[in-house]
């Protein structure tokens, strides 16, 4: 399998970058030509195509030939970054390839999540302070999902809790709506959120998703398999 990881120098990038390695893919990342440094561990191993992940043209050389594509949307400065992003990935990758973008718990595919006071004060808080400082759009990343659930790709969309560093704990669970049980303890270890997005990319069942994904071995984890089997909502 051919796969290009879009921002593949960021902390999820270079660890999805090592996944897909592991399943002996070949491996292209977009990255800004300033972060192409940050791959060197995986010199002459991926092929690097330096650029805006928001620039058309970059994408369209980076994608090309690709049987998945994994992007971080990342909702930079006030210009439409992550938008910029999807819609590129959107018009450029091959008909038929596997589409899966990462993104937080605040997007919602259905509108049936359940939010708490506490993380809809903290999301609204950030992303007006992302809005004064122009360094980060919240709203754009919703715009840009919103794009992704409107076509007619092979797309999911995984919606990560909040991280944490340390070793792989194995593949995190998941649940279709934010506020269900097995995700209360609301914490993923970064590595396991970028195997889940490479796992994604052969795993039928999740296309047309939006998994909200924590670790599978927290607290919320290990009670939901104790209650119902083995900890994967799915």
């Amino acid at each position: 399998m051919k796969v290009c990881i879009v921002g593949a120098s960021g902390k999820l990038g270079k660890y999805m970058v090592k996944h897909a390695l592991d399943r002996d893919y070949e491996v292209a990342g977009v990255c800004r030509g300033q972060s192409v440094a940050k791959l060197d561990a995986f010199k002459g191993r991926i092929t690097v195509i330096p650029g805006a992940t928001n620039d058309s043209e970059v994408i369209r050389k980076a994608v090309a030939g690709c049987d998945g594509v994994l992007t971080v949307l990342v909702p930079w400065g006030v210009h439409g970054y992550s938008s910029g992003t999807a819609q590129a990935v959107l018009d450029h990758a091959s008909p038929g390839a596997r589409l899966v973008f990462s993104c937080g718990w605040h997007i919602t595919l259905d509108g049936q999540d359940a939010y708490s006071r506490k993380f809809k004060w903290t999301v609204g808080a950030a992303g007006w302070l992302g809005r004064l400082l122009r360094a980060v759009d919240i709203n754009d990343q919703v715009e840009a999902c919103r794009r992704v659930f409107a076509s007619d790709t092979r797309w999911t969309v995984v919606r990560g809790s909040d991280l944490e560093k340390g070793e792989s704990q194995g593949l995190p669970v998941w649940s279709p709506h934010v506020g269900d049980p097995i995700l209360k303890s609301n914490i993923t270890r970064r590595v396991d959120f970028a195997l889940f997005m490479v796992e994604a990319l052969e795993n039928d069942e999740l296309i047309h998703e939006a998994p909200a994904i924590v670790g599978c071995r927290t607290p919320s984890a290990v009670a939901h398999a104790a209650t119902v089997g083995p900890a994967t909502d799915h």
